[in-house]
């Protein structure tokens, strides 16, 4: 482990084999209270003018960027155009992004010190998105309570090695590692919510959209119902445009920068917790503290603050998850020297480690003769 807890990858032999010290698995020296203390107080303290103004900037470069587009995309030469328009989707698509992050703060109460506020401007961006902010808010919320259990969490709950498919050995292989990438970041999103795909194993059939569904319990069924009819009201006005504009106007003005964000949303929480170096728990390991620290901050560049800060502040965010994104950097920067070998962080490029970790993490497994039992290791050997 590097200083400051960084995962190093240096490579050992000319087939580039790379190897990765393992974060520590161990109970902290540490508390939650005693980190809490090293961040400046007025860290957790949420500012309703500040946190509306990344609202409405974020409203703001979205208008602009679909200004710039209806207005003049159709002036540009046909064959530029095709350049134009993935231009577009990208941009629109990651400003998107950060409107999601605003309304997951939302449901972390991190927005403000309203909780009904919170929960209202949620609500509005992320059915906005087509995205049911109840539902989520709650499967969320049980993922930060148990995160990296492997038995309990709720989303990218790695397999033991016994549940691999047989067929994986078939793709285990550069073309087979892009097919499965491309499928789950254009569609992992959209298939987690409607069907749990990647999500927590359930005895019966898991849907984001059921308010029956066994993610829920019977005191939040109502707002599951409340966070269909937002997603079918956003559905319903998208009809309604499609009629006057054409279904092109929505697959160019909205579904396709919808599907960069969904990618994003993807890759973003896939890198999160999933890295060679993260141990994972089975109930007679896991606390909450471990499985808070065994989580990685990544660098996404300027998309960094594009994404509020969701990207490389993660840690920090498992550990106060009430407090609000634009102090969450400076609370990171208190925390590493207390968390020492327990920070985990990844500067290579995102792109680079969805390859990477989608190559080596394929499946869990406790170190043979060992007297860890109970700790799990991302392995990539059948």
């Amino acid at each position: 482990m590097g200083a400051g807890g960084k995962m190093s990858v240096p490579a050992t032999n000319g087939d580039i084999e790379k190897k990765h010290d393992r974060a520590p698995h161990s109970k902290p020296p540490f508390t939650l209270s005693e980190i809490k203390k090293v961040v400046p107080p007025h860290c957790f303290k949420r500012s309703l003018v500040r946190s509306f103004s990344y609202v409405v900037a974020d409203i703001f470069f979205i208008s602009l960027f679909y200004y710039i587009a209806s207005s003049y995309f159709h002036l540009i030469p046909k064959p530029l155009s095709y350049f134009a328009w993935p231009v577009y989707w990208y941009f629109q698509g990651c400003v998107i992004t950060g409107i999601w992050v605003l309304a997951h703060e939302c449901g972390h109460h991190a927005f403000s010190d309203y909780p009904w506020l919170d929960d209202t401007v949620g609500f509005i961006l992320h059915s906005a998105i087509v995205v049911p902010y109840f539902s989520w808010k709650y499967s969320h919320r049980r993922h930060h309570s148990n995160t990296n259990s492997i038995e309990k969490d709720e989303v990218f709950v790695p397999k033991p090695k016994t549940t691999i498919p047989w067929y994986y050995t078939y793709i285990d292989n550069p073309p087979g590692r892009m097919m499965i990438l491309a499928v789950t970041l254009l569609l992992g999103w959209p298939l987690y919510l409607a069907c749990n795909v990647a999500g927590r194993p359930y005895d019966r059939y898991a849907s984001h959209f059921d308010p029956y569904s066994p993610i829920y319990n019977n005191r939040e069924r109502l707002q599951i119902f409340m966070s269909d009819a937002g997603v079918l009201a956003m559905s319903y006005v998208l009809y309604r445009i499609a009629l006057v504009e054409g279904f092109s106007w929505i697959i160019c003005y909205f579904t396709m920068p919808l599907l960069v964000t969904n990618a994003f949303l993807v890759s973003i929480t896939y890198l999160q917790h999933t890295h060679p170096s993260l141990p994972h728990y089975d109930s007679s390991e896991w606390e909450w503290l471990k499985g808070a620290l065994a989580t990685v901050d990544r660098d996404y560049g300027v998309l960094n603050k594009v994404f509020h800060h969701i990207t490389d502040t993660h840690v920090a965010h498992h550990l106060f998850s009430n407090m609000p994104h634009y102090h969450a950097t400076e609370a990171t920067e208190a925390i590493k020297p207390m968390l020492g070998e327990y920070y985990q962080s990844d500067s290579l490029p995102f792109y680079k480690a969805l390859w990477r970790e989608g190559k080596e993490c394929l499946y869990v497994q406790e170190d043979e003769d060992t007297p860890d039992k109970g700790v799990y290791w991302y392995k990539n050997k059948y």
